[in-house]
């Protein structure tokens, strides 16, 4: 539904002929909104699904032919980047390690439902986040969205300005020495747009002095699965590596 609203932006702002090798194309929601008007549905003009590209599928296919993407510099505002803007979440191929929750009960209510946040405040409360993360002292923190103060990074070869883009984390676990934070999904992901786990990672870095770790987890069948990653260069959006994953089955009680 996204490939005919996105080809008349396109169109109307002759973004094809656009030198990315130079800089990004900067495009505000006003302009989306001016070329999209003509559009009858409301997910053909609405801007805020127009700009929802999670995953590389998500993608229009305008988008994946000219090899670029999307990503939010500031309210309203948007720059379209050529270059990779997505990471893989690979298969973890390693044995899964059963593990025992340290709780000498039952938790009836975390067995209602099948939500992403669900799944991680089970792997929290039963201490699987502290024992992935070899934190004993980790406390729930951060939660829901918040805007990220000004920083700049690279990507794709260029230099962007980010400034108040809404940002909004699973969950968020600070112990004596590191900040970590965690994108949740509940399905089987392929891969994700790396500013999920970059501009967090750039906004909790800013206010804090401890490390701050980025992972991703996902509860696959009765699996609960981590992906730790790193920002080798913290300016460089490409910069990211897969540093360890590892899936667990919780013994239920």
């Amino acid at each position: 539904m996204k490939d005919n609203p996105w080809n008349a932006i396109f169109d109307a702002y002759k973004i094809q002929q656009h030198n990315f090798d130079s800089e990004p194309f900067m495009i505000s929601a006003e302009q989306i909104r001016q070329a999209t008007a003509h559009f009858k549905k409301t997910n053909e003009k609405e801007v805020r699904i127009l700009c929802k590209q999670d995953s590389r599928e998500d993608r229009p296919k305008i988008f994946s032919d000219n090899n670029v993407f999307l990503l939010p510099i500031r309210n309203g505002e948007y720059a379209i980047v050529r270059g990779e803007g997505y990471t893989d979440i690979p298969l973890i191929e390693s044995p899964s390690q059963i593990y025992a929750p340290k709780l000498d009960f039952i938790l009836d209510t975390s067995q209602v439902g099948n939500s992403e946040m669900q799944h991680l405040d089970f792997a929290y409360a039963t201490s699987l986040v502290r024992t992935f993360l070899e934190d004993d002292s980790l406390v729930l923190t951060i939660r829901g969205r918040k805007y990220t103060p000004k920083f700049s990074f690279n990507v794709g070869g260029q230099t962007i300005t980010a400034e108040s883009v809404q940002t909004e984390v699973d969950a968020g676990y600070e112990g004596i020495n590191q900040v970590a934070l965690i994108e949740a999904k509940n399905s089987q992901t392929n891969n994700i747009i790396i500013r999920q786990l970059f501009y967090p990672f750039r906004q909790w870095q800013h206010h804090t002095k401890k490390q701050v770790k980025t992972l991703f987890f996902e509860k696959r069948g009765d699996f609960y699965s981590f992906w730790q990653y790193e920002f080798k260069v913290p300016h460089d959006y490409n910069s990211l590596l897969l540093t360890r994953s590892q899936r667990f089955e919780i013994i239920k009680k």
